[in-house]
C-alpha cells in the first residue's frame, strides 16, 4: 500500500462521523472497522435479509460496502471542508460470497485534485479464513466549496 499524507489530521473522526450518517450502512448492519491514510475497511455480518435466492450474500450488498470502503479511503486524504461522490465503479464478482461475514477493503491508487482512483476487494470469511469474492475499480470526485456536500 502506498504511503499517503492526510490533509486533515482529524480525518479518522470525519470518516467515522460521515459513516455513521449512512442509512444504507445501518440497514446492512455494516461496520467501519479501519481507516488509515488512503485505506478503509468495512465489515458486514451475514444476515438472511442480505442474501440472494441461493443463500449467498447478494451482489448489491457487496457492491454497496466496497463502493463505500473505496469512497472513505479517498475521503481520508481530503480537506476537512471537502465532500466526496462516486463518479463510477466496476465490480467483478469472482466467487460466491458465503460465510459469517464479508469484509470490504478500499485503497487509494491515485489521489487527485478533482478525481481520485481507488481499488477495492471484498473477502468472505468462512471459519476465520478469508476468500476473495469481489474486486472493484472506482473513480471519486472531490467536492469543494459546496457546504451542502461536506463529508
Amino acid at each position: 500500500m502506498a504511503a499517503f499524507q492526510p490533509a486533515d489530521p482529524h480525518y479518522q473522526d470525519r470518516v467515522r462521523e460521515s459513516f455513521d450518517k449512512q442509512g444504507l450502512m445501518k440497514t446492512l448492519g455494516a461496520e467501519l472497522t479501519a481507516a488509515g491514510p488512503g485505506f478503509c475497511e468495512i465489515r458486514m455480518p451475514y444476515g438472511e435479509g442480505l442474501t440472494q435466492q441461493h443463500g449467498f450474500f447478494h451482489a448489491g450488498g457487496l457492491a454497496a460496502i466496497v463502493d463505500t470502503a473505496g469512497g472513505y479511503a479517498g475521503f481520508t486524504l481530503f480537506d476537512e471542508t471537502d465532500g466526496i461522490l462516486t463518479v463510477e465503479f466496476k465490480v467483478n464478482l469472482v466467487a460466491p460470497a458465503t460465510g459469517e461475514a464479508v469484509i470490504a477493503r478500499g485503497e487509494v491508487i491515485r489521489p487527485g485534485r478533482t478525481l481520485t482512483v481507488t481499488k477495492g476487494e471484498v473477502v468472505s470469511v468462512v471459519d476465520g479464513e478469508e476468500k476473495v469474492c469481489a474486486l472493484m475499480q472506482q473513480t471519486l470526485m472531490r467536492i469543494v466549496n459546496r457546504p451542502d456536500v461536506v463529508g
